[in-house]
């Protein structure tokens, strides 16, 4: 069986990936666990894989209008809109506390242009604690940036060179769901020198009031996240995983063990925890305990003998 690059096993269940080396695979998404701190009274957040916080933005986002997040069918639809308070005072303010893990911590970083994006990876290159950066080039809620870039493989390449000259930690670019061939912007982000992908981010939706006939969240789209949308990140991982030869990690919907265990079959080297966070605070390690049973159960020593092995 032919392993994916950037990951080998050490000991238990350990991962090195993206020049990353983490306890095991299973990671925190973006915008669903704060900068780690408000969960750090329900679970021992050393024992994740590794920390992506919160979008950071050069300067302070304000974010959409209420109401924000609105439950559906087998998920929900938010419009953060990526509220944040910026680069400067991330760094005082979030940057102590995370200095204090013992995992990777991974920030994710998102701007209006080219430039901004740039300029972040230049400044958290000098911090100490920062390993890694997530490209939030998929955003689907602001009017600048974030999806904008992450539907067109010619701006994803853009952004993605621009971030690697800036900075030589460990680039993820996460991508959108939310185009017509993942194949394109995977193969931009690795031709422009990401170190790995994640996806998928939330895919565009809309819940109406039938009553006002008007959006049931402050704008009138949102980003739909939850089980509702993992077939279609499976199938996005599948696909992608095949077209480029960085580590994939996977996200969308995953609430189980078994849930991860499906996106390692499709070609995922690792995965992130998103909507899950929301209902169970300690679902992460909930998660890596069910995948570990699942490999005692099937006597399966290597979580990446599972990787790819999907069976057409």
């Amino acid at each position: 069986m032919q392993r994916r690059p950037g990951l080998r096993r050490e000991g238990d269940i350990v991962v090195e990936l993206a020049g990353l080396k983490l306890k095991n695979p299973v990671l925190v998404a973006s915008g669903t666990f704060g900068y780690g701190k408000e969960f750090a009274d329900y679970l021992d957040l050393n024992k994740l894989g590794g920390l992506i916080t919160k979008s950071v933005s050069l300067k302070a986002k304000e974010g959409n209008p209420p109401p924000r997040i609105v439950e559906t069918p087998s998920g929900m639809i938010n419009s953060i809109g990526l509220q944040n308070e910026g680069l400067e005072a991330f760094i005082k303010n979030a940057i102590p506390f995370l200095a204090k893990l013992e995992i990777p911590v991974i920030v994710n970083i998102a701007g209006d242009t080219i430039e901004e994006y740039a300029e972040l990876a230049k400044q958290l290159g000098k911090e100490k604690t920062v390993k890694g950066l997530e490209v939030n080039i998929s955003c689907p809620n602001v009017k600048k940036g974030g999806m904008a870039f992450g539907i067109d493989p010619t701006a994803t390449k853009e952004v993605i060179s621009a971030v690697r000259k800036a900075t030589t930690l460990p680039i993820i670019a996460k991508l959108s769901p939310n185009v017509t061939d993942i194949t394109l912007t995977a193969k931009a982000a690795e031709n422009a020198g990401a170190n790995a992908i994640s996806l998928i981010n939330t895919v565009v939706g809309m819940a109406i009031d039938i009553e006002t006939r008007r959006s049931r969240i402050g704008r009138p789209t949102g980003g739909l996240s939850g089980p509702a949308i993992r077939p279609i990140a499976v199938r996005m991982v599948y696909e992608a995983s095949k077209a480029v030869k960085i580590p994939v990690i996977g996200i969308g919907g995953i609430m189980t063990g078994s849930d991860a265990i499906e996106f390692f079959i499709a070609g995922a080297s690792a995965v992130e925890v998103g909507t899950a966070n929301f209902v169970d605070t300690a679902a992460p390690l909930r998660i890596l305990k069910e995948i570990n049973d699942y490999l005692a159960k099937h006597e399966i020593g290597d979580h990446h003998e599972l990787i790819g092995t999907f069976k057409e």
